[in-house]
């Protein structure tokens, strides 16, 4: 089912399907989201949760027994069911079943809010806590952006801006390990806020930062100012990325609460870099928002 929300501003298109954002357009009609090419990915905005990434060899310790949790978790495959909707705002939601106990342990109830407001969406993600016992998850975002907007433009003519000036490295991701390494790092920023795109960027996969001190980005046409601008007070690190060396024309943006395994991690879920843990009974609200910048 396709949820649809306006505002004088911009029009958002959302898939009960994984929740996944499909569509945000501006009031010229312009799309801001990647449109699902399977040539180069067929996902626009997957939800991910219980894990961020893959496991070691997709398995991880949990409950003293091993699960079986696939990369990005089992969300972007569900129908979530609608339980709110006006019309510049919705809230879909699921709950585990029988078949996420299979790989997954705990009991909970996930929702995720769309809110149109001014050109603004805001995303609110909530995690429950169903279970008698703590949970554990990872939770996280993965919006992919239109890169070139514009026809005339190319990927080369946007920059990254970031809400500070930072001075930061990457961790590279080794692609035959499957696996972040904290050693192994490439410096990007020095006193800038300003991170240029081009291919090579992505060369060795997801540009992932673990210590920023911004909490905005924007990805910007340094030409024409357009773009988008995402923030995320809600998650802790944000990583980068586009399939390399094919150039897809697009670029994710994806604030993370986790990620994929660092070498440095032994296999316990626990022990994960930035999992979230959550009481019997409460519940957590994770903030996130996408402007049009016209």
């Amino acid at each position: 089912m396709l949820v649809t929300l306006h505002d004088s501003k911009a029009t958002a298109v959302i898939d009960s399907t994984g929740a996944q954002l499909i569509s945000l357009k501006d009031s010229a009609g312009t799309e801001y989201m990647w449109q699902r090419d399977p040539a180069f990915w067929g996902k626009c905005s997957p939800l991910l949760f219980p894990i961020i990434g893959n496991c070691r060899n997709n398995q991880t310790y949990l409950e003293g027994q091993v699960w079986n949790i696939p990369k990005h978790g089992f969300c972007r495959e569900m129908d979530f069911s609608v339980t709110e909707q006006t019309g510049c705002s919705v809230t879909f939601e699921i709950s585990d079943t029988e078949e996420t106990k299979k790989i997954y342990p705990y009991a909970f109830r996930l929702s995720l809010t769309y809110t149109l407001h001014d050109g603004v969406l805001d995303m609110d993600y909530q995690v429950t806590n169903t279970d008698s016992r703590t949970i554990h998850y990872c939770l996280g975002a993965h919006p992919g952006f239109n890169c070139p907007l514009e026809k005339s433009a190319v990927f080369e003519d946007y920059d990254l801006v970031f809400e500070k000036d930072e001075t930061i490295s990457s961790m590279v991701y080794d692609s035959k390990r499957l696996e972040f390494n904290p050693d192994h790092r490439i410096s990007r920023l020095n006193d800038s806020r300003i991170l240029s795109l081009s291919r090579d960027l992505f060369k060795d996969d997801a540009v992932y930062f673990d210590g920023l001190q911004s909490r905005k980005v924007s990805l910007v046409n340094r030409n024409t100012g357009r773009g988008a601008e995402v923030s995320f007070p809600g998650f802790e690190t944000v990583a980068f990325w586009t399939p390399y060396p094919a150039e897809a024309p697009f670029v994710c943006i994806e604030p993370w609460n986790g990620s994929a395994v660092y070498a440095t991690e032994d296999d316990e879920f626990i022990h994960k870099n930035h999992v979230q843990t959550l009481l019997p009974g409460k519940q957590k609200h994770y903030g996130l928002a996408i402007r049009i910048l016209e």
